[in-house]
């Protein structure tokens, strides 16, 4: 399989699982049989008949004993999409979500997609205050990023989105692959109150080092704001670096012009990356080394987990974690030939 292709079943599955949530295969409809579905992707009966598994796991279709599969009764086509955001209109974040809260609740939505707010005032409780809003209203939520429940404790919410501990290691040992055995320093950076990902990021990190047989020194993990001059400089004279892996990239953009003013140059210096390869990340003075989130597959996930969870209440909580795509630029010393 050629690197950053998803396997045959996953690409099945996929092509069907659009073709239902568009509605072009509409409830009730039959699926072409395995024969047929065989000759139309060019896959084997083994594959397809995984790609129609994964279908039916996923609530998207139903057999019928010497019938054949059709398109279950709950589908896209059945819902329309409310968007609320969190920004804007002279509220605070925590308060613009609750009212969004309240308003799903009043409208008796089917179901909610929620990504836990990051950073809020110490000792706020928001995120869950909206979880068990919608668990009294017996509204199912599915979680996008991450728990609103500290590890190691697991709330009994579906979650939805990429493995960061793995995220956090692989960004790790490719930073360490790079550099020469003796400048092994390899800092960890991330900002204050961030979310349970940057914990799980973090806890990636210490096993690459680990790994790699690196000592892991506390002086080079820091929880610190990337655009306070004196923070930055106090980690780059105290620890001396040979790389840094960012929380996210956020962290890395800010932190790259941080360092950059106080003339570091990127990559020669100190190696920078990040993780989730978000817009700006190739943008940057130096183009960023990161990591890249399969956003559509997320949503593809996201979307399954609710309509099954619509359809079937009584589901154990699930993580449905996807992987992440390496993304090699110049701020990890790439062209550097080492």
């Amino acid at each position: 399989m050629k690197a950053g292709l998803e396997p045959k079943h996953r690409q099945v599955y996929q092509a069907l699982s659009r073709e239902i949530q568009s509605g072009r295969l509409k409830r009730g409809d039959r699926l072409p049989s395995e024969a047929e579905l065989v000759r139309t992707f060019g896959a084997s009966r083994i594959t397809v008949g995984r790609a129609v598994r994964d279908l039916q796991a996923q609530g998207l279709v139903e057999r019928r004993a010497g019938s054949g599969t059709y398109v279950a009764g709950q589908n896209a086509r059945n819902h329309a999409l409310l968007w609320g955001s969190v920004s804007g209109d002279g509220v605070s974040r925590e308060e613009r979500a609750w009212q969004l809260c309240r308003q799903y609740i009043e409208r008796r939505v089917a179901g909610v997609f929620f990504a836990p707010l990051e950073f809020t005032s110490p000792g706020d409780d928001i995120n869950h205050r909206i979880a068990q809003a919608f668990d009294d209203a017996r509204i199912p939520l599915v979680l996008l990023d991450r728990d609103v429940t500290p590890y190691p404790r697991r709330g009994h919410h579906d979650l939805v989105g990429i493995d960061n501990r793995r995220a956090g290691f692989v960004i790790t040992a490719h930073v360490l692959n790079r550099l020469p055995m003796g400048s092994r320093r390899v800092a960890f950076v991330a900002q204050a109150n961030a979310a349970a990902t940057v914990d799980a990021r973090e806890a990636g990190y210490r096993e690459a080092l680990y790994a790699a047989d690196v000592l892991i020194d506390r002086a080079l993990i820091r929880r610190l704001d990337p655009s306070d001059a004196g923070s930055v400089q106090q980690l780059m004279e105290s620890a001396r670096p040979d790389a840094i892996v960012c929380a996210n990239d956020q962290t890395a953009g800010r932190l790259m012009q941080t360092l950059i003013k106080f003339g570091y140059d990127v990559p020669k210096d100190v190696r920078l990356v990040g993780i989730d390869d978000v817009e700006f990340a190739a943008l940057l003075p130096v183009p960023l080394t990161t990591l890249r989130q399969p956003s559509r597959q997320i949503g593809d996930a996201a979307l399954g987990a609710m309509l099954e969870r619509v359809s079937r209440r009584g589901l154990v909580a699930r993580d449905i974690l996807l992987d992440v795509e390496l993304i090699v630029r110049e701020s990890c010393g790439a062209h550097q030939g080492c």
